[in-house]
């Protein structure tokens, strides 16, 4: 046992699924066994604590001591492997386990932490699944945000830890389930200061009601003060992060002292802890990667939503994924320009607006990255999430009498009783200057893509694309309340010509009072305008 921190005893002890540990010297043999696991098992701690023989070995169905010896065999050369296999109770009946080992070297022997699960209820001859890459790929994202990670599970009452540093008292039993209660309770008792015992005891009991699953949730935090590594008190802040129903994530990093530290690590807190806003509603948007010095990205978690946020469908994510991108070209799709990617970067943390495809509405996501340096010569990580609150916004206050005005000749504008249209959304703009080009004639969704995205085919991702442009155009309008400018009909779209003034059509009238209106420039935003340009220079 003197291989065990001794704040750490305790919570070994706990119900954790079988809980056991080896020794590997010259030979091979148990250290440690948790109450759970002689439970497990039928065996008094004393009986499997006998240094004179290998007593787990001896559990194992002996069909299965292949299985079981290559299991040692790779953690020895992984420091991390799982296996399915039989043990033998001391009843003598059979019981089917699912075995995960982590090796760690301490000095001239080799320390294999292993926890069981009892899956014969479970019992198929399918291979036991693994964490999939990109679970590992997002943990190794916010690992380089926070300080420790714990996974928490309200369907099976269970806690563990998924990452810390290395001289943390969690690091014996990184990945190892505990009892979710008794865990809780030890760790405030013996770690958090007193004075902030009560406000984290009722943090964790929100967490266990499920309040912070509910979608309109502010994101779930809390600042406390426990005890650090050098066993002494720091200040700590955390977040959950909603996996799933019944399955969050526990962050949580050292608040430091030191102003310009505190200064930088705060706007990395503060967004970070609304970014889980967008984890807790992991449907809206998460995206998370890495920059390198060589000015390249590559992306290593995004839920659907935020891949087309890039203007990306999964597939082509996916393949983004494998290789490192120049950050030119990757956002080169996106509606946030170079120039904002860059200033992002620059910042260390912006925020861009997104629309969510589900609700078919605008919302806010934001950016943060780990370090401000633009150029720095390590990786950086970038964290996308939502931060919107779903705040009813003011409606402005719309005359009854409006016109409408828009300028083609130069560059291309809309004016409600003289005021321009504030135009959240770039594209929704250039389509209502397709359709004005158009001059009342019905434009369908392929000629629109063809216009909005002149150098991509019409597709599944160009048309989802369009949908929410449109859509954008529409709210607009709607909220200057002029949406009667466009009729809409069998998914054809036109600009509604008596119903705005427009240079274009004037000058078209023929009438002498507006034949000077074009002075040789027309819709100088949009290159595909170069076409009708030249129709009013040779007419």
């Amino acid at each position: 046992m003197n291989n065990i921190p001794k704040r750490a005893d305790d919570i070994l002890n706990l119900h954790i699924n079988g809980f056991h540990q080896y020794i590997f010297d010259d030979t091979l043999h148990l250290s440690f066994v948790s109450r759970n696991f002689c439970e497990m098992t039928g065996y008094e701690e004393d009986e499997l604590l006998d240094e004179s023989r290998d007593s787990y070995a001896l559990l194992v169905d002996p069909k299965d001591l292949k299985i079981y010896s290559s299991l040692l065999d790779k953690v020895r050369l992984q420091k991390e492997a799982s296996a399915k296999y039989h043990l033998i109770k001391k009843d003598e009946s059979l019981i089917c386990v699912l075995d995960t080992m982590t090796c760690i070297e301490d000095e001239d022997k080799l320390i294999v932490s292993s926890y069981l699960t009892d899956i014969s209820e479970f019992e198929t001859d399918n291979e036991i699944s693994l964490p999939a890459n990109e679970n590992i790929s997002y943990l190794e994202a916010l690992s380089e945000v926070y300080d420790k990670i714990f996974e928490f599970s309200t369907s099976e009452n269970t806690v563990k830890c998924l990452y810390c540093d290395d001289l943390s008292m969690f690091k014996q039993f990184k990945n190892i389930p505990m009892s979710l209660d008794e865990a809780l309770d030890k760790w405030i008792m013996n770690s958090v200061d007193k004075s902030d015992r009560e406000t984290v005891r009722s943090f964790f009991a929100d967490f266990r009601s499920n309040r912070f699953c509910e979608p309109v949730a502010k994101p779930p935090q809390i600042n406390y003060t426990a005890l650090a590594s050098d066993n002494v008190y720091r200040q700590y802040g955390g977040i959950f992060i909603k996996v799933n129903d019944s399955t969050g994530y526990f962050c949580c990093r050292r608040i430091h002292e030191s102003s310009e530290v505190e200064e930088l690590k705060n706007q990395t807190i503060r967004l970070k802890e609304k970014m889980k806003d967008l984890v807790m509603q992991f449907s809206d948007g998460l995206a998370a990667f890495e920059l390198t010095p060589e000015e390249t990205v590559k992306p290593l978690y995004a839920s659907e939503n935020v891949g087309e946020f890039f203007g990306y469908s999964k597939e082509e994510w996916l393949l983004l994924t494998k290789t490192y991108t120049p950050w030119k070209d990757f956002v080169s799709r996106s509606e946030a320009s170079y120039e904002d990617f860059i200033n992002f970067l620059k910042k260390g943390e912006e925020e861009f607006t997104y629309f969510d495809y589900k609700t078919e509405t605008e919302k806010r996501i934001r950016a943060v990255c780990t370090q401000k340096d633009l150029y720095a010569k390590s990786p950086r990580y970038v964290v996308l999430y939502s931060v919107d609150e779903k705040v009813e916004k003011s409606k402005k206050e719309i005359p009854e009498n409006r016109n409408v005005s828009i300028r083609t000749f130069g560059y291309f504008d809309v004016f409600v009783n003289n005021k321009p249209i504030a135009f959240k959304n770039k594209k929704s703009k250039e389509l209502l200057a397709v359709l004005t080009d158009r001059k009342g004639g019905f434009v369908s969704s392929e000629e629109a893509i063809s216009y909005l995205w002149e150098d991509e085919p019409a597709n599944t991702l160009t048309f989802s694309r369009y949908r929410k442009v449109a859509l954008r155009l529409k709210n607009t309008l709607e909220e200057y309340g002029v949406s009667d400018i466009v009729e809409t009909v069998d998914g054809k779209r036109r600009i509604v010509i008596e119903k705005v003034n427009c240079d274009l059509f004037d000058y078209l009238s023929g009438k002498e009072e507006y034949s000077q209106l074009f002075k040789g420039s027309y819709l100088n935003n949009y290159s595909w305008g170069e076409t009708t340009l030249g129709e009013l220079i040779n007419s």
